[in-house]
């Protein structure tokens, strides 16, 4: 028998705010994350900007000096939010058997930022003062290593590495572990602190990247004039529960998850389908997992990243896959709030979607201005609107071909 999987606890760091509560002010206050990048010197660069954690966040106000030195900062910023879900859920080992619980904590890029000191230094000190801990420091699973170390939780634990869908496929993988039966918890999301200056060069070669200089301007989903992405960095972490071990405890429930879908294009390294087939049929098995129709849903958070492609292909896959609902279904794109977050997208904007449902509204795309004749979704623009929510769906597509979407409901004690 299946199970029914509900969302417990949130936690998330983000250009936005320091924790979920902050963020999710963020959002209904219209907050743009994105400015002049600091973490490095960006002369010479055609990207100057970026969407850092504010200038306040020092690793010391969360681990003792000889952790924070050990840890690359996109494990800071995971076991950061990680902390926050896991103390947010109420989950003790009173309450949980810590076996039981898992962690699928993705990136896409991971240690980046260690890579990126450590060939510096094996390139002008040389070899032997090349750090012990670099390996330890850069590979990808160590946020999920390293949240379990802290939290004690013993259960299945794995990085799930799709690009930009990564943490989006750590929430569905979780949801579908929990929901057959092989974990009672698992903290699900994703983390990203890429904003270094090999990073900035890699994306800005490929011309990925924003070079709008306006901040206003920079990070605009949708929007005709739209030129590229804009790097973010942080974390956003949710924990998912058996109903039942839920209710049983008297957790807080935010929302209940109650579909997921994943596919390949099989097309290009980089480029999204045209056609918008591949992303299509992932929203297409989320409804079916869901067991729902496109009428159903009432809002959808756009992968959204504000480059041409991206934008005009996920148009044309949302009218694949919803059909005529595509006309009247809310569509918006956070990433002008945060920008864009990489493999940590997926999870900040599923915390997102749940903040959204819990509070029946519907965020805006900030800084949207010209209309795109060739995106012509129902796109809520610069202002929230007050609507009540019961079933949303959030889209993340990756480098590779990776689609994934995930579905959350309103949670009710009777099953759709």
């Amino acid at each position: 028998m299946e199970r029914r999987v509900v969302i417990t606890g949130l936690g998330a760091i983000t250009p936005i705010g320091k924790d979920v509560e902050e963020t999710w002010k963020g959002i209904k206050n219209k907050k743009c994350g994105i400015d002049k990048i600091t973490l490095f010197d960006a002369t010479g660069f055609k990207t100057q900007l970026a969407a850092e954690i504010e200038s306040g966040y020092n690793p010391l106000d969360h681990f003792e000096a000889k952790q924070a030195k050990r840890l690359d900062r996109s494990s800071q910023f995971a076991l950061i939010a990680a902390r926050e879900a896991f103390k947010n859920s109420g989950i003790t080992s009173q309450n949980t058997d810590l076996n039981k619980v898992g962690a699928f904590i993705s990136s896409g890029i991971a240690g980046l930022i260690t890579i990126e000191e450590q060939c510096e230094i094996n390139y002008v000190k040389g070899h032997n003062r090349v750090s012990p801990m670099f390996i330890p420091m850069c590979i990808a699973n160590m946020p999920a290593g390293n949240i379990t170390i802290d939290l004690g939780i013993k259960g299945e634990s794995m990085s799930i590495v799709t690009a930009c869908a990564s943490s989006t496929h750590a929430i569905g993988e979780a949801y579908k572990t929990i929901k057959h039966g092989y974990e009672e918890v698992v903290l699900a999301g994703g983390t990203e602190a890429g904003i270094c200056k090999i990073g900035i060069a890699g994306f800005e070669n490929m011309k990925a990247l924003s070079s709008s200089e306006d901040k206003t301007r920079a990070s605009i989903p949708f929007d005709k004039e739209r030129n590229g992405f804009v790097m973010g960095e942080g974390a956003g972490v949710l924990v998912l529960e058996e109903l039942e071990h839920a209710k049983k405890r008297g957790a807080k429930i935010y929302a209940e998850v109650i579909g997921f879908g994943s596919t390949s294009d099989a097309y290009h390294i980089t480029s999204p389908s045209p056609d918008g087939e591949g992303a299509a049929k992932a929203m297409i098995r989320a409804m079916e997992d869901a067991n729902i129709i496109a009428e159903d849903i009432n809002y959808i958070n756009a992968h959204g990243t504000s480059t041409h492609l991206n934008d005009l292909t996920e148009t044309l896959a949302i009218k694949k896959a919803l059909g005529k609902a595509a006309n009247d279904v809310l569509v918006s794109s956070t990433k002008g709030n945060t920008g864009h977050l990489l493999g940590a997208a997926g999870a900040v904007e599923a915390i997102i979607c749940i903040k959204a449902i819990e509070n029946e509204i519907v965020p805006p795309t900030i800084n949207y201005k010209e209309k795109d004749e060739e995106c012509d979704l129902n796109i809520v623009p610069n202002e929230l609107i007050n609507k009540k929510l019961d079933i949303v769906m959030s889209n993340s597509l990756g480098f590779g071909g990776h689609n994934a979407s995930v579905i959350f409901k309103k949670f009710s004690e009777v099953f759709r």
